[in-house]
């Protein structure tokens, strides 16, 4: 394969990834967009503003292309976790538009270099920080691809919609009955073996 054709490759997964996490907040209101729902505090506008950075600094700073987007979480005395979660001030257009901007900074730098280009990760220790944008890419998509799992989970908490897509939700046939049947079915295998154990 060419440079441009793993390039396409990688980036329709990528892209693919970006689309799903994106589609969870479709449809919600700024508190269910907003709202914990783990015990660690997990939200979907937060994993959408997380992955916004992950695109910034792996397909960004690490290839000395810094984007110019501040992320105050990454400033000396920072919260850690600020880029988990959105403050009532931070509306969500801007957290969209934030990732919207990361997507096209961090396509600008695949497109700019070859895929065995070798970066430094700021961050990581100094015997493992050299990276090629291969690695950076595959990382950045198995990132969102993760975070992507963790925004269906909680969507369907929150309203019980499922799907990796508007257009392909990827789920058997089934209504409400047949998926209360089923999770019935599951939930009685399940004491049947704890009992057994």
């Amino acid at each position: 394969m060419t440079d441009a054709s793993l390039k396409a490759d990688l980036h329709v997964y990528l892209q693919s990834a970006r689309d799903a996490l994106l589609w969870k907040l479709d449809g919600l209101s700024e508190y269910d967009a907003r709202r914990p729902l783990t015990p660690t505090g997990t939200n979907l506008l937060g994993l959408v503003k997380h992955v916004a950075g992950v695109e910034l600094g792996y397909l960004g700073d690490t290839f000395a292309r810094p984007s110019g987007e501040p992320l105050p979480w990454l400033d000396e005395g920072g919260d850690p976790n600020a880029d988990m979660w959105a403050t009532a001030d931070e509306p969500r257009e801007q957290i969209v538009a934030l990732y919207h901007r990361a997507w096209a900074h961090a396509d600008a730098t695949i497109e700019a270099l070859p895929l065995d280009t070798v970066g430094t990760v700021p961050w990581w220790p100094d015997h493992r920080a050299k990276v090629t944008l291969h690695h950076a890419v595959v990382r950045v998509i198995t990132d969102t691809q993760r975070h992507a799992g963790h925004a269906d989970i909680l969507r369907e908490l929150i309203d019980g919609a499922v799907g990796m897509r508007e257009d392909n939700d990827s789920m058997p046939p089934g209504d409400a009955a047949y998926w209360e049947s089923h999770r019935s079915r599951l939930e009685h295998a399940a004491r049947e073996a704890g009992r057994g154990a």
